[in-house]
């Protein structure tokens, strides 16, 4: 989260606590609290969600909230048996209990359902776009206890050219999303631009050059022209992007140290290189294979980190024919 939000999360919250401290605390004659005290309880919980969620994960801030309100649910339920009227005259439990059943829905459904997620890059070109909003199955890889993500009950396993969403392995509060080209176990080469998989070529067929249109900071919005291959991974096809010009990796961006770095070999030049993955790790490419930063330069991803399989694009604001798109 960027410190913009992080203020805007902060302003929510101040002028949700001037909306309380001017509102009235009595009900109206419909017997509902006033629309300044539920407004300022409202934008106090936005605000404390916010200012959370600039230091803990999503899923952490929601446990939280789970915790939290369903506590009050629970003193609003003691109240209301102990009221002969069935009315909790307290504005705080009374309204807040309110949220505890659709915090606790969209907790489970976001946690061991489906997560909404957007693309923020073009390291999947061109299967998957800048500005796709995609859906992520979070128990096809088994359901996992909140935050510590360990498998609870295991439903399945990552398969070679599985697209998944995971936590950055350099920064764990960020979600990345590559496809899965070795599983544990496995060796990894990719050698002049050709991937092989424990000693074994992808097929790499042609299929004409594609450009698109790359916003940089430098150079504004630029034309990037690529060559257009065909792979098949496993059960998956797809086309992955190339660029004649570039080497396999850029020897300078690889990172000098991560875990399991002994596992890897780069060619000074650029022109290969070749890990086998450990045990519970996985590599990830971008099938941009010339712009994604994936593990050839940061490593591997813990099994710890994965969040779930990519397999739907349910909505892109800037291009309606891409909903309902499956992912490869």
């Amino acid at each position: 989260m960027s410190l913009n939000i992080l203020y805007a999360a902060i302003a929510a919250f101040v002028a949700g606590l001037v909306l309380y401290a001017v509102s009235s605390k009595e009900r109206n004659e419909n017997g509902e609290w006033g629309s300044g005290l539920q407004w300022g309880y409202l934008m106090m919980m936005v605000g404390v969600f916010g200012v959370l969620s600039y230091f803990m994960s999503f899923t952490a801030v929601l446990l939280v909230f789970v915790a939290f309100t369903g506590v009050v649910w629970l003193v609003h339920k003691g109240r209301l048996k102990k009221d002969p009227n069935h009315i909790d005259r307290g504005h705080f439990t009374d309204y807040m209990s309110g949220f505890f059943p659709i915090i606790l829905v969209v907790f489970v459904l976001r946690t061991f359902v489906a997560e909404p997620f957007q693309i923020p890059s073009s390291s999947m070109r061109p299967g998957l776009v800048v500005g796709d909003f995609i859906l992520v199955n979070k128990f096809a890889y088994g359901i996992r206890t909140p935050v510590i993500n360990n498998v609870l009950i295991e439903t399945g396993k990552i398969e070679h050219g599985d697209v998944v969403v995971f936590n950055y392995p350099e920064n764990p509060s960020i979600n990345y999303i590559k496809r899965a080209v070795g599983l544990p176990g496995d060796v990894v080469e990719y050698k002049n631009k050709i991937l092989s998989i424990n000693g074994q070529a992808v097929g790499d067929q042609a299929e004409g050059a594609q450009s698109y249109a790359e916003n940089t900071r430098q150079y504004g919005t630029v034309e990037i022209k690529t060559e257009a291959f065909r792979e098949q991974i496993g059960s998956h096809s797809f086309q992955v992007l190339k660029m004649a010009d570039q080497p396999s990796f850029i020897p300078q961006a690889v990172r000098p140290a991560f875990p399991y770095r002994e596992n890897c070999e780069y060619a000074a030049d650029g022109s290969s290189f070749k890990c086998t993955v450990p045990e519970g790790q996985y590599f990830m490419m971008g099938d941009n294979r010339d712009n994604s930063e994936d593990s050839r330069y940061w490593g591997f991803v813990s099994d710890k980190l994965v969040v779930g399989k990519a397999f739907f694009v349910w909505m892109n604001f800037g291009d309606f024919s891409r909903i309902g798109k499956s992912i490869q």
